[in-house]
């Protein structure tokens, strides 16, 4: 009897995230917008954390935003992240206002700077949700 090893960096969707991740497969990031005060905001949920109307919907995302804060990650213990060490974990201020924790790729620790414009790309694995990060786009 073979047992998968269990994961700490995928998504357990259900039937309200499902939309998200199914974007997040075609290479696009979602947002959910109140129709009442229009603001978008992230991570998905079923009302609006600004005003507690429940008239929202899910809408595209530009993929732009800057880096707001990051810590590099040396040591995690939790598999897969250990053979991913150093990695970038940030916080990230999406061009739509909502901020969301992500991870930075393709960029030397050095690099980094508060503020510098970042672009959404995705983690794709064979059978896996696909996961949203970001990069900059001149390193």
């Amino acid at each position: 009897m073979t047992t998968a090893a269990v994961r700490f960096d995928l998504p357990e969707p259900d039937a309200f995230t499902r939309p998200y991740w199914d974007a997040a497969a075609r290479g696009q990031l979602l947002l959910r917008r109140c129709h009442d005060c229009g603001r978008a905001h992230h991570y998905p949920r079923e009302f609006c954390p600004h005003c507690w109307s429940e008239d929202v919907a899910w809408e595209p995302a530009s993929g732009d935003a800057t880096l707001y804060t990051w810590s590099v990650v040396h040591r995690n213990d939790l598999p897969p992240f250990g053979a991913r060490v150093p990695y970038v974990a940030a916080v990230v201020d999406l061009a739509e206002g909502p901020r969301m924790m992500t991870e930075v790729v393709g960029c030397e620790e050095s690099e980094l700077a508060i503020g510098m414009a970042l672009r959404v790309t995705f983690r794709q694995e064979e059978g896996k949700e696909t996961v949203p990060v970001f990069h900059p786009g001149d390193c």
